[in-house]
């Protein structure tokens, strides 16, 4: 049986870290090697939670300790950013690509469909993870949906929530409600949700369902999509964009020009 531990390294092993980035350790997995491991951990009845986390999140890592700590005792960490891999070759521990939340539900839905596995979807409105459901049920032939519920419930409603995910028997959970209201409700109910494979997906279910578009391979592969949300945004996202791409390049200046500094002082002169 699936141990209940939380935050999700209670059981087997997980894959190496294999880039620091700043205060965020991210695993060097390419999205299919996730999926992989993600169905590899349901086969052996293990539990374990996936964070993905892109620049905005790492910078609110940085004020918000509970958030950093979840992250830190996720299973599973990749990067959901281009600059993220960019910055992994500063410190030549290279990250082999971008791994997107909304390209692993598609992918984890498609061996869910092969592996027999029951899913669930929490988050957004009503309307919207119904439109989700249907758009990947249409995809995906054969998905087995155990249940979904919106993400529009108060403190005294989340238990409840939890335990109609476990008594679906799903054993792989996507949690869309956003940073950090999906991690503090996934740490608070883990014990709870029964599901073996967890995932925060933030606005995923919003470009599914249609509400929000997804910026072109080109502007995802040049590192700005963030500026392609803000123009369907701009007033929910200036600001946070304003400060947390700031931030980010700003300290990664800095830790690029401290790493360049120590080399330079431990080459022996001529």
């Amino acid at each position: 049986m699936p141990s209940d531990t939380m935050p999700g390294l209670e059981t087997g092993s997980s894959p190496p870290r294999q880039a620091q980035i700043l205060n965020g350790r991210f695993d060097g997995l390419t999205a299919d090697q996730t999926v992989e491991e993600l169905i590899r951990t349901i086969r052996a009845g293990e539990r374990g939670i996936l964070s993905t986390v892109n620049v905005a999140i790492l910078m609110m890592m940085r004020s918000n300790p509970r958030l950093q700590r979840f992250v830190d005792g996720s299973r599973w960490t990749v990067a959901d950013g281009q600059p993220l891999v960019w910055a992994s070759h500063l410190w030549q521990q290279p990250l082999p690509a971008r791994v997107a939340g909304i390209d692993l539900i598609d992918k984890l839905c498609a061996r869910a469909v092969e592996e027999g596995i029951g899913v669930y979807f929490l988050g957004a409105e009503a309307g919207t993870v119904r439109a989700t459901v249907g758009v990947l049920q249409n995809r995906h032939r054969g998905l087995d949906v155990r249940g979904y519920a919106d993400g529009y419930f108060g403190p005294d409603q989340a238990e409840a929530r939890a335990r109609a995910v476990a008594e679906s028997g799903a054993r792989l959970l996507f949690v869309a409600m956003g940073v950090p209201r999906q991690e503090y409700f996934i740490e608070e109910q883990w014990k709870n949700l029964g599901a073996q494979v967890v995932i925060g997906v933030g606005g995923s279910f919003d470009v599914i369902a249609g509400l929000r578009r997804r910026a072109p391979v080109f502007i995802q592969r040049a590192g700005l999509e963030w500026a392609y949300r803000l123009a369907q945004e701009p007033r929910r996202l200036f600001r946070r964009y304003l400060v947390t791409n700031s931030q980010f390049v700003g300290l990664i200046s800095w830790s690029a020009l401290t790493q360049i500094s120590h080399i330079r002082r431990a080459t022996p002169r001529p």
